[in-house]
């Protein structure tokens, strides 16, 4: 416990993602403090515990390049009230939780009134528009990253930083049940399960929600013992993807089941996975489970994006072996014919998922170092300082 009764924090998280993050550091400083008030912008699990949320999360989850400037306005007086808020009523500490374009201007502010700032998961800056480092070395006191490449890059460039492990890498077991997770889901124990996860913003879903089940219809022609599981991320991603599937011409004969939620299920028992490429791969991996990783955005985001980027790979599982485990297929590539072959590789080459879950099981070790404490760690010794 700490000899200050009481610390007050400004905490802002953008997605479900940042929310579980938020939840997990909250959780840790309470066990350290008698008291934490913290204010800010939260989801469902931080206001669990008691954080207040002056603004609707949702409000601050857009996608893409181009999308997030139609919503501009609301979000910069959105910023604008929570930095007069916070400037009048200061908190001993400002956390911004990942998203970087909204947060890192608002931490900016507030360190130059004197606030200390912490910013929870790096923006891909060692990916594309690295010229954003100067910005971060001007907003953040502290970086605290997930992922061990990424604390490398700061320290390159004197940013203060701490590389905390990734919490789903403390959550998720090193061995996951298979049998009991297929039955749990009425699959018997030797069916063939490839599990579609086309991304969890109703964005990513009108693009890669009909191709993800056109390349499951076109594997299901050629190997006939495969079984298809969709877990819909929110009820509105559920009612979009029953509303692509109805539309679907012959797809009345693929063997699929939507489930509600129920992810880390569907991953658990998958033998392959189809999925967009983001926070979720970084799961599957963890799950242990081979993967074809696609994404299709906006043409125009795209060609900004492409031009951008820093690095041959957009999935988590490729950026941290810094070589090609899983194939990714993006953009025009990613056709339902291109998905299916490399879904049906993994069945014809069982060794290659075996090779493949080696590899993801010491990445999962690294990745193991109880991240919420030692978020705590970080945050109480810059409040210290």
């Amino acid at each position: 416990m700490s000899e200050r009764e009481v610390l007050r924090i400004g905490i802002l998280a953008g997605e479900a993602s940042g929310d579980i993050l938020g939840a997990g550091l909250i959780a840790a400083l309470q066990k350290r403090f008698h008291k934490v008030e913290a204010i800010g912008i939260a989801g469902p699990r931080m206001q669990a515990l008691g954080v207040e949320s002056l603004f609707p999360m949702e409000r601050l989850s857009v996608m893409g390049l181009v999308e997030p400037l139609k919503r501009l306005p609301e979000l910069l007086k959105i910023r604008r009230t929570l930095r007069e808020h916070f400037i009048a009523n200061p908190p001993d500490l400002f956390v911004g939780i990942d998203s970087p374009d909204f947060n890192l201007g608002l931490e900016e502010a507030l360190r130059s009134a004197g606030i200390p700032t912490v910013h929870y998961v790096s923006p891909s800056v060692w990916a594309w528009r690295q010229g954003r480092i100067k910005k971060i070395a001007r907003a953040v006191d502290h970086m605290l990253t997930l992922l061990p490449f990424e604390a490398d890059f700061y320290r390159e460039h004197d940013v203060p930083v701490t590389f905390v492990g990734h919490p789903l890498a403390d959550e998720i077991p090193l061995e996951v049940d298979v049998p009991a997770a297929k039955k749990a889901l009425g699959f018997a124990p030797d069916d063939e399960v490839v599990a579609l996860l086309p991304g969890s913003r109703g964005g990513e879903v009108r693009l890669l929600g009909p191709l993800f089940l056109q390349a499951a219809l076109w594997c299901s022609q050629r190997r006939r013992s495969l079984r298809f599981v969709l877990p819909a991320a929110s009820p509105e991603r559920k009612a979009q993807l029953e509303q692509q599937i109805a539309g679907m011409p012959g797809i009345e004969a693929l063997p699929l089941r939507v489930l509600d939620g129920q992810s880390q299920q569907a991953l658990a028992a998958a033998d392959t996975v189809l999925i967009a490429s983001g926070t979720a791969t970084l799961e599957t991996m963890l799950m242990n489970k081979p993967m074809v990783v696609a994404y299709k955005m906006a043409s125009l985001s795209y060609a900004i994006f492409s031009r951008m980027l820093h690095t041959p790979w957009v999935s988590l599982p490729n950026l941290l072996a810094q070589r090609e485990l899983v194939p990714e297929i993006l953009q025009d590539d990613a056709t339902p014919e291109a998905l299916g072959a490399a879904i049906l590789h993994y069945f014809e080459d069982p060794l290659l998922g075996d090779t493949l879950r080696r590899e993801f099981s010491e990445l999962h070790q690294q990745l193991r170092r109880d991240a919420s404490e030692k978020a705590a760690e970080a945050v109480c010794k810059l409040i210290n300082q």
